[in-house]
């Protein structure tokens, strides 16, 4: 598979996220070729702050793998990844990061670049369709 049949899976997530009313962020971690654990935003489900798509994604991955260290591994995001979960991306040492959307939050940008020193980041992927979830999810919150 190619970087943009795995932003597709996450993609699918992140529609699952839209779906049950969530901010829809979808991840996918992918360790020699396959997928190894997918996740979607559950906050509003389990009421855990911390339930981003990347955290839920790097828990099933660690569980899968027996191991905290994902190093040989890779993640893709339809949006670029808050502090806490670049943080928790450098903390399991994933090698690459592939993410859609911009996250329009300027300061997160600057932290997650600061944080993000050891990690490849290929950004902008299926960008237009990582957007246009999120805006239409935020467009019919205000409309509600």
């Amino acid at each position: 598979m190619n970087y943009n049949q795995y932003m597709d899976i996450a993609i699918k997530e992140a529609k699952k996220a839209f779906n049950n009313d969530e901010i829809p962020v979808g991840a996918v971690i992918v360790k020699d070729d396959k997928v190894i654990s997918k996740a979607y935003n559950q906050r509003n489900k389990t009421n855990q702050v911390i339930d981003h798509a990347e955290i839920i994604a790097i828990k099933k991955a660690n569980k899968k793998l027996g191991n905290w260290r994902l190093e040989d591994c890779e993640i893709y995001i339809t949006l670029e990844p808050c502090p806490m979960c670049a943080s928790a991306i450098e903390q399991s040492r994933i090698k690459n990061v592939f993410t859609g959307a911009v996250n329009k939050n300027i300061e997160t940008k600057r932290i997650t670049d600061e944080i993000f020193k050891n990690i490849k980041v290929i950004s902008n992927i299926k960008e237009k369709e990582c957007s246009n979830l999120i805006n239409n999810f935020f467009n019919n919150k205000r409309s509600n």
